[in-house]
């Protein structure tokens, strides 16, 4: 399903999972399943960036077009109703700053609590992104973790730049922002070895991303030919 820009009932709790989703795989979607469970969301928006700025461009190692790469998320999510995709990174145009998306869901989505989905190690690179101090302000935070060297503590990887406005918990796994009220937690997930590199990577040396990704989606991101081979080439079907 895909998400317009309709605000949502007062009291919801949405989950977002931003990123570049080049492309999605089965790891995306079943980390967002275990956090909307963990944390008892209505929904999780899945939120395709249309520029990253954090991301360059690279002949050898690309990022589909971003029309693409929303239409494969879109189809990718199609079949679990707790999950929308939404168009506001790929709309605006320019790099796609969180702060600028959660600045606009914050006055679009007024009166629901909003909960930024994120891995451990994207967490802890925070402090490098545009505002830092400002984006801590504007949504709560839910950490994923992996075992088997899952942080313990919240202490151990939060930016240095937002540090000293939380209070953390005695047992260091949630904290909360003096001023704004805003939480973050870690949500321990489960350990699949999936990444869109490694999926990028057999497409290029022309083998299978079977079972790596929606059946859904998996021939027309071979066929495209975009990250490799197409199997007419490569015979990786």
């Amino acid at each position: 399903m895909i998400d317009g820009g309709t605000p949502s009932p007062t009291g919801d709790r949405i989950g977002l999972l931003g990123g570049t989703f080049n492309p999605i795989h089965l790891g995306h979607l079943r980390a967002a399943e275990e956090v909307r469970e963990a944390l008892g969301l209505d929904r999780v928006l899945f939120i395709p960036s249309a520029v990253p700025p954090h991301k360059q461009a690279d002949s050898m190692d690309p990022i589909a077009d971003a029309e693409s790469r929303f239409d494969w998320v879109l189809r990718a999510t199609a079949d679990q109703k707790s999950f929308l995709v939404d168009r506001i990174e790929v709309d605006r145009p320019g790099p796609s700053y969180l702060v600028d998306t959660l600045e606009s869901l914050r006055k679009r989505e007024e009166g629901t609590r909003l909960v930024f989905i994120v891995g451990e190690d994207a967490f802890s690179e925070m402090g490098d992104w545009r505002a830092p101090e400002r984006l801590f302000t504007l949504t709560d935070f839910a950490v994923m973790t992996r075992p088997p060297g899952q942080i313990r503590n919240l202490e151990e990887c939060i930016p240095k730049v937002v540090r000293d406005a939380f209070e953390f918990t005695e047992e260091g796994r949630a904290a909360i922002h003096r001023e704004a009220g805003t939480r973050i937690q870690i949500v321990p997930i489960t350990a699949l070895d999936i990444s869109s590199r490694q999926i990028r990577r057999a497409l290029r040396s022309g083998r299978s991303i079977r079972y790596v990704v929606p059946e859904s989606i998996r021939e027309e991101i071979e066929q495209s030919g975009v990250y490799g081979p197409s199997p007419t080439d490569s015979g990786s079907v």
